[in-house]
């Protein structure tokens, strides 16, 4: 189980027909999208709706949450008290969120006197839900953003994603937010340059499914186009990370100044299976296609010197994830070259194997250039690297399973798991240091991270 959809919706009072009178119309794309949107996730039947907005209550350094058993919000403080919408939440869900927050720092609370009242930034995105589910059988819970990093943001995402597997619930994650505010100069809040180029930038970043560049875009562009909706979209990034998802920008409007975008994320494979599990499914087909193209990249820049672009009959989720990639080259059983990122530098991973495929035949410092006349001695594997988390203990590190990052001010170290001769957490970090330049009795900070090794079909040709 897990999230098995995501969308990034916007909230203006006016698409609710009571509130809007007729002035709706002129976001008739936005409407259409929002019912497309409601339908997919009714397709997914989930067991519960995660809401994020940014109109719940927000605390500058923890995290609104839902504290149940059942909330009620209207359309009153737009004139229409009749337009009355309740649900119940998930008060199980909503524990194990807060638990799970917990284990990494974050302070989870609900919002005290009124904070069972539905804000209008989740009323909006519930309100079309309600016309493809039912809203008394499918409980919610309703999360709110914080004065928070971006990288917090991002956490709370993680623990969504990872409450929502542990407690077996399949969910859909509504992100709740608008885009710019300042794209009119009658608009509510007039115009600034920032607002339409702020736009821009988040159509690409979503219609493209690149979630990681949210974490990226520069902090005075972001201000300068008064957006409220970035931090519900990193909270989604977080959830979604590690897994397989086609993203859709679906619409996106601005008529009366604010930027409107609807955007739908549907997850392939559900999170839940262990990288173990992945690995031996690829060992059962007996063929990988990293693997194979790992193995193409480096034939065709030692061979021909051109640098291969990742084909067109590659599986969808490579053409389109983004992801850390190590690429290990062996020769005769010994190392001949291993080169990765932690964090993703090429638009897919894919062309983040071709990059690291080409780096560790002919960069890794520690060997020379491989030449074509070793090409067919070569055995190659490739590590997708799931999201890296904090790590407080010791007992929180398995080598068989989990590789570690350290570091310590700019100096950083990495060792993926399941390594021969490394046999214990101490082994593990004791030579992440020793790669980092930093002394054995230095204190670092810890990360793990788990890894998908693919590995099928990388034999050498000849022994």
């Amino acid at each position: 189980m897990g999230v098995a959809i995501a969308c990034a919706v916007p909230h203006p009072p006016l698409i609710v027909p009571a509130v809007g009178r007729g002035q709706e119309a002129a976001i008739a794309q936005t409407i259409a999208s929002f019912e497309e949107a409601a339908r997919a996730v009714a397709a997914t039947a989930p067991d519960a709706i995660v809401v994020l907005s940014p109109h719940a209550p927000a605390y500058r350094d923890g995290f609104f949450i839902s504290e149940g058993p059942r909330e009620e919000g209207s359309m009153a403080a737009f004139g229409q008290p009749q337009e009355a919408l309740s649900v119940a939440v998930d008060c199980g869900l909503a524990g194990a969120i807060a638990r799970e927050a917990g284990r990494h720092g974050l302070a989870i609370a609900p919002g005290g006197p009124g904070g069972s009242q539905i804000d209008h930034g989740a009323y909006v995105p519930l309100w079309f839900l309600s016309r493809a589910l039912d809203l008394q059988q499918v409980p919610v819970v309703r999360l709110g953003l914080s004065g928070l990093p971006a990288g917090d943001h991002r956490m709370l995402g993680r623990a969504i994603a990872r409450a929502a597997d542990e407690t077996g619930r399949r969910i859909a994650l509504v992100a709740s937010g608008d885009w710019s505010h300042r794209l009119k100069e009658d608009g509510p809040y007039g115009f600034a340059p920032e607002g339409p180029r702020f736009d821009v930038a988040l159509a690409d970043i979503l219609s493209r499914g690149a979630l990681e560049e949210l974490f990226s875009l520069d902090p005075a562009l972001c201000e300068g186009a008064g957006e409220c909706g970035l931090r519900s979209f990193q909270i989604m990034a977080g959830a979604l990370e590690g897994t397989a998802f086609e993203s859709s920008l679906l619409s996106y409007e601005g008529p009366f100044g604010v930027g409107y975008g609807v955007a739908l994320f549907t997850v392939l494979d559900e999170p839940g299976d262990s990288a173990a599990e992945v690995r031996a499914e690829q060992e059962a087909c007996g063929h990988d296609p990293l693997v194979a193209l790992a193995r193409a990249a480096v034939e065709a820049y030692v061979g021909e010197g051109t640098v291969l672009e990742p084909p067109r009959d590659l599986p969808e989720e490579y053409r389109r994830r983004r992801a850390g990639v190590f690429v290990s080259l062996h020769e005769r059983g010994q190392l001949r070259g291993c080169i990765g990122t932690i964090e993703p530098q090429q638009p897919s991973i894919g062309r983040e194997v071709v990059a690291n495929g080409i780096s560790a035949a002919t960069a890794d410092p520690r060997f020379p250039a491989v030449t074509a006349d070793e090409l067919d001695f070569l055995s190659y594997s490739v590590d997708v690297l799931a999201p890296a988390e904090p790590v407080d203990s010791l007992v929180q590190l398995d080598p068989r399973r989990y590789g570690v990052i350290v570091s310590r001010g700019h100096r950083r170290g990495l060792l993926l798991p399941d390594l021969e001769g490394v046999d214990t957490a101490l082994d593990q970090l004791a030579i992440a240091k020793r790669k980092a330049g930093i002394g054995a009795d230095e204190d670092v900070q810890v990360q793990r991270f788990e890894v998908i090794r693919h590995s099928a079909g990388g034999e050498a040709r000849r022994g």
